[in-house]
């Protein structure tokens, strides 16, 4: 049997989607890839996420995903590998095929690489793009986090918190993560201004990086067992523009307030959609999303007649 709605991505977004799409009456439907919670579960603290005064992020999204269990139907381990596009749609993964009236991508964002030497090779033996995931295993070692972000500050506090001996590297001359991660970092973290990280050094394992410090044109080898990369994300909107979707000059899906793209009865929200990233947007523009698919569905606006 068809499906009403069909949301690609179980992060924050996704799982909102889930949540308002079944609970309007709608046949949902939600595929992950992976896990379900996204990049959401790596963040070590959430402290801004309403009635919830601190909550790890796995902590936040299991309680997401329960919710979600009780209305929708979720399938994780089970990523799309293409959508044809007709009078409804047709998502195929390698499990199986789906028809559907209406779909949201709420597909997310990737962590972005710094794109230097020695990154690749030693991916998962010192260089990581999740300090939750990983820190644990540097306790009492040196690492560096390279980034000056919000989620950069984040990782670094969290590192610190669990025993290692943190530097944090970012390349502008001041960080840009707000002013509480700010002083939460002052007198703990060592932090190189103006500096980038040229390469990644190692032979079986990671056992330092060359660290370029613009401002004042010198180099120097920092002797450290890991390195947690958090400059930022890339959309992951490859199926979006596989169909059509329109997407803004950082390959961000573009809607409109009310979460519609370009293409009638398809949608988007979350990260993949740029803006502001936070999780409590991503559970609004999921509902938004969904509520939109409802009201599309019992009265289609690209059928009205302008007078």
């Amino acid at each position: 049997m068809p499906h009403d709605l069909i949301i690609v991505g179980g992060g924050p977004a996704g799982l909102s989607a889930g949540i308002y799409g079944a609970r309007s009456g709608l046949k949902t439907l939600i595929l992950e890839k992976a896990v379900a919670g996204g990049l959401a579960r790596e963040a070590p603290l959430i402290e801004n996420y309403p009635g919830m005064d601190a909550i790890r992020g796995m902590e936040l999204v299991e309680k997401l995903k329960a919710q979600a269990a009780k209305y929708v139907e979720l399938k994780e381990f089970e990523p799309v590998k293409d959508i044809e596009v007709g009078t409804d749609f047709l998502v195929r993964t390698e499990k199986g095929e789906y028809p559907t009236k209406a779909l949201i991508l709420a597909t997310g964002t990737t962590h972005k690489k710094l794109g230097v030497k020695g990154e690749n090779e030693f991916f998962g033996k010192g260089v990581s793009y999740c300090a939750i995931c990983d820190g644990f295993l540097f306790k009492g070692k040196k690492v560096a986090v390279v980034g000056g972000g919000n989620s950069a500050a984040m990782e670094a506090i969290y590192l610190d918190s669990v025993g290692c001996d943190v530097t944090l590297i970012h390349r502008r001359d001041k960080l840009r993560a707000e002013d509480y991660l700010r002083r939460n970092l002052e007198g703990k973290i060592d932090i190189r201004l103006n500096s980038v990280v040229e390469e990644i050094t190692g032979d079986n394992f990671v056992k330092g990086v060359r660290i370029h410090n613009t401002k004042e044109n010198t180099k120097k080898d920092l002797e450290v067992a890991g390195v947690f990369v958090s400059i930022g994300e890339d959309p992951n909107s490859e199926l979006a523009a596989k169909i059509g979707i329109s997407l803004d000059e950082e390959g961000y899906i573009t809607t409109d307030k009310t979460q519609r793209t370009n293409i009638p009865r398809v949608y988007a929200a979350g990260d993949v959609t740029g803006g502001v990233k936070q999780i409590v947007v991503a559970c609004s523009r999921g509902a938004v999303a969904a509520l939109s698919a409802f009201e599309d569905l019992r009265n289609p606006y690209w059928t009205k007649k302008i007078r």
